[in-house]
């Protein structure tokens, strides 16, 4: 029983970690804003105990502050931050560019049908207002190209930025038609690896890069 009475919390305490933490991430519950395990634990249907523990283990990430009978602030995104994922981005993707397009034709072919599925993926989850699906797909676009550089150890760190990428988008995509200019900016980086343009993949990351960047409002 006290097994079973574990299992439960365990799972509770996932839930509740992977509703604040999506929340957190797609902007759903943006930065500087202050939440309640009350608030949180009456959405899930549940007591406020692992509310409590999923606040802990995301305040230990750097997305809470905790504040004792007051809440838990979601912790904003610095423009620093900003900068500094977006200047690795661009030195990342610049380079996996590079690596792709030197590994021949049919790698770029390869690589283009992928990407070319992650945009179909954007189009549908835009149209449907599935943020967080998009939020992924966003993230699985750009980290195809880092994988078919055949760089493991480039496109592993690349992967650690996997949340703040999401978190990034996710302040900068609440006006509904920027998703629709990621979209097509995608589109440009697909089409110029399919056709083997060095120079027009680099100018279309180095685009979409500034793009995210004056959304966010650092421009």
């Amino acid at each position: 029983m006290a097994l079973e009475t574990a299992r439960g919390s365990g799972a509770a305490k996932d839930r509740a970690l992977d509703y604040v933490k999506s929340r957190v991430l797609t902007g759903a519950f943006p930065g500087g804003e202050l939440i309640s395990e009350g608030e949180v634990a009456t959405a899930l249907g549940m007591s406020r105990t692992p509310v409590r523990e999923a606040f802990l283990q995301l305040e230990a990430a750097g997305l809470l502050r905790l504040y004792p009978k007051r809440g838990a602030l979601v912790v904003p995104v610095s423009p620093d931050e900003v900068r500094a994922v977006l200047q690795a981005r661009l030195v990342l993707e610049d380079f996996a560019a590079g690596a792709v397009l030197q590994r021949g034709s049919v790698a770029c072919a390869a690589l283009y049908e992928q990407l070319s599925a992650e945009v179909q993926r954007q189009r549908e989850a835009a149209a449907a207002s599935r943020l967080a699906e998009f939020l992924e797909s966003d993230r699985a676009f750009h980290q195809l190209t880092l994988d078919a550089a055949g760089n493991a150890i480039l496109a592993g760190f690349y992967s650690t930025l996997r949340d703040r990428q999401m978190r990034m988008i996710g302040e900068s995509a609440r006006d509904p038609q920027r998703l629709n200019t990621i979209i097509a900016e995608h589109e440009r980086i697909a089409d110029a690896l399919r056709d083997g343009e060095l120079e027009g993949a680099r100018d279309a990351v180095r685009a979409h890069l500034s793009s995210t960047t004056r959304a966010l409002g650092l421009l």
